[in-house]
């Protein structure tokens, strides 16, 4: 093969490799400006409800108790820098993915990294409370805060947390008496 022969395919290379990079840049930015990806790189809490799914989240927190005190990313982000980015990274990876292919789940459920990064906040801007509640009550154990504080961001429960359900109290290694009303047997909880 000689050398002309070999540079003959080189610009046809680039030239499919130019309108391919082209074609995915093009539908890249024309998805982040639909999706107004900018919005969430900021703390406006009306970027959460840019899709449909999250509206009655976002009504909800603002009729609620923190709707004063903290806006989304104040509970369901991590307060560090770099941890703050890679959840929104992954939680946008997520969320675009689950949107796209259609795999969301309606009412929308919050991740089990999600719950946790919740829980790390609500204990982070609580301590005192949450110490002296343990101090006070050892028995609650290490309890969710949204199992007792469902209503707190967003109103009416929303897949944050409330009453245990039967299977979530069979997997708990026990409940002081005066939380068990919702064990399996009582009224209105199925076994």
């Amino acid at each position: 093969m000689s050398d002309r022969d070999r540079h003959t395919g080189a610009p046809w290379a680039l030239l499919l490799l130019a309108v391919g990079l082209g074609i995915t840049g093009g539908v890249g930015a024309f998805t982040f400006r639909y999706a107004e990806g900018l919005s969430y790189l900021k703390t406006d809490p009306r970027a959460c409800a840019n899709c449909h799914i999250m509206q009655s989240q976002y009504d909800g927190w603002q009729k609620a108790s923190h709707h004063t005190a903290a806006v989304c990313i104040d509970c369901h982000l991590p307060h560090d820098f770099v941890p703050k980015y890679l959840a929104k990274a992954e939680n946008g990876w997520r969320h675009g993915k689950m949107f796209t292919l259609q795999t969301f789940r309606e009412p929308i459920e919050i991740a089990p990294r999600g719950r946790e990064i919740l829980e790390e906040n609500c204990r982070r801007c609580h301590a005192e409370l949450h110490e002296s509640t343990l101090a006070a009550s050892p028995e609650l154990g290490e309890i969710a805060c949204t199992h007792c504080h469902a209503s707190v961001g967003h109103g009416v429960r929303s897949a944050l947390g409330g009453p245990l359900t039967a299977a979530e109290l069979k997997a708990q290694p026990s409940l002081p008496p005066n939380l068990s009303g919702d064990r399996p047997g009582a009224a209105g909880v199925k076994p």
